[in-house]
């Protein structure tokens, strides 16, 4: 009897699947277009808007929304920040008009003294402004750090905190006319709010310099990775050594500071100091934050995509406003941006997950 070989069956060979790299790629390239969602809105509301009214392109026009958008972008900036930690900032609109309160009270009536009144210099008075807005905003990030107050309660306090401290200041009244004296040296605080450098608003610069100094805090320097770091994980920062009490305080005085820059800029504007400065400007803040990509979870998001988010909110309400949306439809409209950011930043993470788990 011959032994004879027998060869072990092979197994079937997988059926190909020509149909999973076109999926693939159909999700990549969802996934783009999710991550560019602010551009692509940004450059259909201008179609639109272009198409409906004429004005709306018009170099005049233009410089006037960049205008309005610098002061919602740098509020949005620091709004930023507090986000990137998976905190939340509900009080920099009240921030900004208790800011506009304390510069205008120093430019119209000066600082009482016992030897008697002292009219500060613009820029002292621009610098106090913000100093102010940082120490509000510091005390937002020891309520939450210390006495662990949630967040949203936190800054929905403060709201109501600076705000009515704001109209204490002048007992609910407006400080008219800020131009001030030769003679009180205290003159020139129209500069940041009207003028123009090579014919673009100096607010508008203001606003550039403001991103750019967050971009580089955010992607080269230390404190920024701590940033991602506690928003991403905190558990993992804290057991990575990382202070996380001191990041969360101080990305709330950042957002105090650049609420209080934004009040200084509306008011120089404006020309006049109003209790009710930048009243709900909270809301166009954080909706720029979020249609700019910065996950409300924390630990994702860029300040060059909230300055988009920016100019998408600011060119949508200034179109709504030329082509005669009444007040309450452009609140509803605003709303529905605020969803729109929310669900497709939530789509933007699943199909983000999904793709990584077919990679892996």
């Amino acid at each position: 009897m011959t032994d004879t070989h027998v060869a072990p069956p092979r197994k079937a060979a997988a059926a190909p699947q020509p149909d999973e790299p076109k999926s693939t790629a159909l999700a990549r390239a969802a996934l783009l277009l999710l991550r560019g969602r602010t551009l692509v809105v940004l450059v259909v509301l201008i179609i639109i808007f272009s198409s409906i009214s004429s004005e709306y392109l018009t170099q005049s026009n233009l410089i006037l929304m960049t205008k309005h958008v610098a002061i919602n972008a740098i509020l949005a900036i620091g709004v930023t920040f507090v986000i990137l930690t998976g905190g939340i900032d509900l009080s920099v609109g009240s921030i900004a008009g208790l800011a506009s309160m304390v510069a205008g009270g120093l430019l119209f009536k000066g600082f009482d003294m016992p030897g008697g009144t002292v009219f500060f210099s613009v820029a002292v008075v621009i610098l106090i402004g913000i100093v102010v807005g940082a120490l509000v905003g510091a005390v937002n990030g020891v309520l939450i750090t210390r006495f662990k107050v949630a967040p949203f309660i936190a800054t929905l306090g403060m709201l109501y905190v600076a705000r009515g401290v704001a109209q204490l200041h002048s007992d609910g009244g407006t400080y008219p006319d800020l131009a001030g004296t030769e003679a009180r040296g205290n003159t020139g605080f129209g500069f940041i709010g009207v003028d123009s450098i090579l014919g673009i608003p100096v607010a508008v610069w203001i606003m550039v310099v403001v991103a750019a100094a967050a971009i580089i805090v955010t992607t080269k320097t230390p404190f920024g990775k701590r940033i991602f770091a506690v928003g991403g994980n905190e558990r993992a920062a804290v057991l990575s050594g990382i202070r996380v009490n001191r990041i969360k305080i101080a990305v709330y005085v950042i957002s105090g500071a650049c609420a209080a820059l934004a009040g200084l800029l509306l008011t120089s504007e404006l020309g006049a100091a109003y209790p009710d400065t930048a009243t709900t400007y909270e809301l166009n803040a954080i909706a720029a934050a979020v249609l700019g990509g910065t996950a409300l979870a924390g630990g994702r998001g860029t300040i060059i995509g909230t300055v988009m988010g920016a100019f998408v909110i600011g060119f949508l309400s200034d179109g709504l406003v030329l082509v005669g949306v009444s007040t309450f439809w452009q609140s509803v409209v605003k709303g529905a941006v605020i969803v729109f950011a929310v669900i497709t930043e939530q789509a933007q993470q699943r199909l983000q997950s999904n793709l990584t788990k077919r990679t892996a």
